[in-house]
C-alpha cells in the first residue's frame, strides 16, 4: 500500500488525532517545545542540589533525579551492604532531611520532577510529597513522574527487592493513592530504555515495553481503578539509538500500537488514555570510552531522532559517561545539544517532519507488525508476568545482545573508534566522587536517627508492616513513616518482613 494512498492516510491519521502516529498534539513543537530534562544526581543531596540549581540557571525546564544503588534497593547508607556504593551512580537519599536538602531553594510547585526509582518508588514519592508539604505547596499542582516500573527490573536492570506479586501491589497502591491525593502526578514511566540498554532490538523495545504496560493496566483494573481515570496518567520512557530513521519509525509505531491497545483491548474512550506520552534518553550503551568527544555527535543524532519522532521530554547523555559521571562542562554541552536542535535546526517548525516518507511509513508498519507478533506470543504464555517468570523475555534480550556483540567483533557492524577509525586522544577529565561524601552521608543518617522521636518512628514503621500484612493501601502509612523521619531502609525492611525478597532464576 502506497504511503500516499487514501487507505494509508487514514491509518497514519492527523497529528493530535487517533491513532496518534504523527504525534499526540495537533501543533506539536510549534506551540510548545519538549521539556529539556537533564538527568543528574551524585554524592550527597547538597552536591546534587548545586548541580540542579546550576542547570536551572542555564535554561533547564525540568529536574530528573538519579538515585544511588543503596537507595534504589532499599538500604540505608550505613548498611554494611551499601559500603562503597553510597552516592556513586546517583544521590544518596536516606530520610526526609536528605530530600529537603536535595530541593533546597527549589519550589516544587514551580518545577516538574522525574524520579528514576522503582522498587522504592512509593517511599521516594512520599519523601517528595512530604518535602512539598513542608514548602506549603498545593499537592494538586505538584507535577512530575515517578518511574515505578518494576517489571523491567526483572527483565533488564536487577534493582528489585520483593517478589513480583507484592511489587505489583505497591505499583497499584501508588496509582490509586495519586488519583485522589496527587492528581497531576504521572504515576508510572513504563520503560523500554533499560530493556534496550540490556541489548534488545528496537522491535523488542516496543513490544516488551507495551507488554509491561498491558500488565500494569490489567493489575490496576483488577485493583478497581477505571481505565479512563488511569490511562491519562500513564507515561513511557524510550531509548534513542543512532539508527536515525529506525528510531523515528519506532516512536511512531509505538504510539499507533498503544492507541489501538487502549481502545480495542481495554475499551478506553478518553483520547488522553489512548495517547502514548513519552520521555526519551539518548543511548548510554552507544557511548564509547574511546574518543569520547565523538560521543557528542552520537548524542546529537540520537536526540534529533527523538525530536523527529515526537518525544515529550528529552535527556541528552554527556560525552564522558562511558568513563564516569558527567562533569559540569559535559552536562552543559549535552543541554546545549538540545537547545541547538530546538533553536537552530528548524525541525521544531513542522509537525511530524518525516511523516509521509515512503521509507518511514513502511518502517513504521514493519516495527508495529513485528511488535504485535511479540505481544501475541507473550499473551499466549499467559501474559507478561508469566513470560518473565518463565525467562522468555530475558532470553530474547540476551540473544539480541549476543548477536549485536558478535557483529561488532566480526566487523559486520562498525562502531567508530572501536573496531574502525581508531585514533589516540588526550585523556579526558573524569568526575570522581570524593570518598569523604560517603562517610559524611553515613554520619548524616545516624544523626537523623539520634535526634528524631524514636518511639514515633518505630510506631510508624510498625504501621507500614501491619498495612503490608493486612492488605491496606500502603501509601498513607509510608507517608506517615517518612514524616516521622523513618529511613528508606527501615521502611523497606518492614515490607521485606512481610513480602520476602525476590531471587532471580537462571536463564539459559
Amino acid at each position: 500500500m502506497s504511503s500516499h494512498s487514501p487507505e494509508a492516510a487514514e491509518k497514519i491519521g492527523q497529528p493530535g488525532e487517533f491513532p496518534f502516529t504523527r504525534g499526540i498534539h495537533p501543533e506539536m513543537y510549534r506551540s510548545k517545545l519538549w521539556t529539556m530534562r537533564q538527568y543528574a544526581g551524585f554524592g550527597t543531596a547538597e552536591e546534587s542540589n548545586r548541580r540542579y540549581r546550576y542547570l536551572i540557571s542555564q535554561g533547564q525546564k525540568g529536574l530528573s533525579v538519579a538515585f544511588d544503588l543503596p537507595t534504589q534497593i532499599g538500604m540505608d547508607s550505613d548498611s554494611t551492604l551499601a559500603a562503597g556504593e553510597v552516592g556513586k551512580v546517583g544521590v544518596a537519599i536516606d530520610s526526609l532531611d536528605d530530600m529537603e536538602t536535595l530541593f533546597s531553594g527549589i519550589r516544587l510547585q514551580d518545577v516538574t520532577t522525574s524520579m528514576t526509582i522503582n522498587a522504592t518508588a512509593a517511599i521516594l514519592l512520599c519523601l517528595y510529597v512530604a518535602t512539598a508539604k513542608r514548602q506549603g505547596a498545593d499537592l494538586r499542582k505538584i507535577s512530575g513522574t515517578v518511574q515505578n516500573d518494576i517489571l523491567k527490573e526483572y527483565i533488564a536492570r536487577g534493582t528489585y527487592i520483593y517478589p513480583v506479586a507484592p511489587a505489583m501491589r505497591l505499583v497499584t497502591d501508588l496509582f490509586a493513592w495519586c488519583q485522589t491525593d496527587l492528581p497531576a502526578w504521572n504515576t508510572i514511566s513504563i520503560s523500554g530504555y533499560h530493556i534496550r540498554e540490556a541489548g534488545s532490538t528496537a522491535v523488542q523495545e516496543v513490544a516488551f515495553t507495551l507488554a509491561d504496560a498491558i500488565a500494569y493496566v490489567e493489575a490496576a483494573l483488577k485493583a478497581g481503578l477505571d481505565i479512563d481515570d488511569l490511562g491519562p496518567r500513564l507515561s513511557f520512557f524510550f531509548n534513542a539509538h543512532s539508527h536515525l530513521l529506525e528510531e523515528v519509525a519506532k516512536y511512531r509505531a509505538a504510539r499507533r500500537l498503544w492507541a489501538r491497545i487502549m481502545r480495542d483491548r481495554f475499551q478506553a474512550r478518553n483520547p488522553r488514555s489512548q495517547m502514548l506520552r513519552f520521555h526519551t534518553q539518548t543511548a548510554g550503551s552507544t557511548l564509547t570510552a574511546q574518543q569520547p568527544n565523538v560521543n557528542l555527535v552520537r548524542t546529537a543524532i540520537e536526540a534529533l531522532a527523538a525530536v523527529l519522532g515526537g518525544t515529550q521530554s528529552l535527556h541528552t547523555n554527556s560525552r564522558d559517561e562511558a568513563l564516569g559521571l558527567p562533569t559540569e562542562e559535559s552536562a552543559l554541552l549535552a543541554l546545549r545539544t538540545q537547545q541547538i536542535i530546538a533553536s537552530e535546526t528548524g525541525v521544531a517548525n513542522t509537525v511530524d517532519p518525516l511523516g509521509g516518507s515512503y521509507y518511514i511509513e513502511s518502517l513504521t508498519d514493519k516495527i508495529e507488525t513485528e511488535a504485535e507478533e511479540y505481544i501475541a506470543r507473550i499473551d499466549a504464555r499467559g501474559g507478561m508476568i508469566r513470560a518473565i517468570e518463565q525467562g522468555f523475555v530475558q532470553s530474547e534480550v540476551q540473544n539480541a545482545a549476543y548477536e549485536f556483540q558478535r557483529q561488532v567483533e566480526s566487523g559486520e557492524r562498525v562502531v567508530v573508534g572501536v573496531n574502525r577509525f581508531q585514533s589516540e586522544e588526550a585523556p579526558m577529565p573524569v568526575l570522581r566522587v570524593d570518598p569523604q561524601l560517603e562517610r559524611d552521608q553515613v554520619e548524616r543518617v545516624r544523626a537523623v536517627r539520634a535526634r528524631r522521636d524514636a518511639a514515633a518512628a518505630a510506631v510508624a514503621v510498625a504501621e507500614v508492616e501491619r498495612s503490608a500484612r493486612e492488605g491496606d493501601n500502603l501509601m498513607p502509612r509510608i507517608l506517615a513513616a517518612v514524616e516521622a523521619h523513618a529511613t528508606v531502609g527501615e521502611i523497606s525492611d518492614a515490607m521485606r518482613r512481610v513480602f520476602g525478597e525476590y531471587r532471580e532464576s537462571v536463564v539459559v
